[in-house]
């Protein structure tokens, strides 16, 4: 078989799967990668070299995030401890606790407060640097698979495994809306993923019954239900400047969708089970990484594939897209980080 390796730049120092990473907001050649190894890397991804590793977690970092600023940088781990730490030197600001397994994290776009998602059915908020307890989010009753602020950082949108959607007032911890599988036209299945959009109105949710729902977020309708899946849905993404959306899925698939007609524009394909997928900001590209080891750029006006990147061993598990949408960063379960270029 012949090893093809269509990447400009690498990290291999966390030798076990690399299931999260992240670019820093301002200054895009600065990378955080979270693993396996109980360890998250701050590395360059213009030279490869490593800044400073981050330790503490007594196991798998399962999730990193940089602040809105870049100034602070935070890892959850599936032991429970979320980690906050100076993106310039590595020192830790605070390590706070409180929920079991870390999920998610989410930082508020507008200020220093963290969000994590957790499998014991709870969301928990914090002050940082401080690590002052803010809010905890009771409401689900399984795990929370996926979470974020809205974008303009008034409400709190998540999912749970028990179907439910909800969203939250942030300062009150009130939930506002909620949705159930008790509602027929809802999902029927755990939820695996949400996205919302820039102006804050819509949500999408993908489920494991394959299906996608539209919603208002702000009165909970069911705008419409997305079906071109024959599997569960594993991510979901809004573009920012057309009203178009995309949903990733365990069938290979990932379909485009009108989001004011409801119609799928096209269905793009990948050679195994689609892991994530993203729009690059202010740009009708999508990134798609897979089970296949690949990783996608495709214009989802025409639906033509502009970059199939290869060079991982093992499935893609998550990317960070640069702000220019020229640079990809991805961490593979075959322990490595590599860095493509459009």
């Amino acid at each position: 078989m012949e090893i093809v390796d269509d990447s400009v730049q690498g990290f291999f120092d966390h030798k076990e799967p690399v299931y999260t990473v992240a670019m820093h907001p301002k200054e895009n050649d600065i990378i955080i990668s979270g693993g396996g190894d109980d360890k998250s890397h701050i590395w360059r991804a213009d030279t490869g070299e490593k800044l400073v590793t981050l330790e503490g977690h007594t196991d798998s970092v399962s999730s990193v995030a940089f602040s809105v600023s870049g100034e602070y940088v935070a890892s959850g781990g599936m032991d429970g401890k979320v980690r906050v730490w100076k993106t310039n030197t590595g020192e830790l600001c605070t390590q706070v606790d409180g929920p079991d397994e870390i999920i998610w994290l989410d930082w508020h776009p507008k200020g220093n407060v963290l969000l994590a998602g957790a499998t014991d059915s709870t969301i928990w908020m914090w002050a940082m640097p401080s690590g002052k307890f803010m809010n905890i989010f009771n409401g689900h009753a399984a795990p929370v698979t996926a979470g974020q602020f809205t974008a303009d950082g008034k409400h709190i949108v998540t999912v749970a495994e028990d179907a439910t959607f909800i969203v939250w007032d942030p300062k009150s911890a009130a939930a506002n809306v909620k949705l159930t599988g008790a509602d027929g036209r809802f999902h029927s299945e755990p939820i695996i993923c949400v996205s919302t959009d820039k102006d804050s109105n819509l949500a999408l949710t993908g489920s494991a019954d394959g299906t996608a729902k539209l919603l208002n977020l702000h009165n909970g309708n069911i705008i419409a239900s997305l079906e071109n899946h024959s599997d569960s849905i594993e991510s979901v993404s809004f573009c920012d400047v057309l009203p178009l959306a995309a949903t990733g899925s365990v069938d290979g698939k990932v379909s485009v969708w009108d989001i004011q007609t409801h119609r799928v524009r096209h269905t793009l394909k990948h050679d195994d089970a689609v892991i994530k997928v993203q729009f690059a900001s202010n740009s009708v590209n999508l990134v798609t990484c897979s089970a296949d080891r690949s990783v996608r750029l495709w214009d989802t006006r025409s639906g033509e594939c502009l970059k199939k990147w290869m060079g991982h061993q093992d499935a893609v598990l998550d990317f960070a897209i640069s702000n220019n949408g020229d640079t990809v960063v991805t961490g593979s379960d075959d322990g490595t980080c590599l860095i493509f270029k459009a």
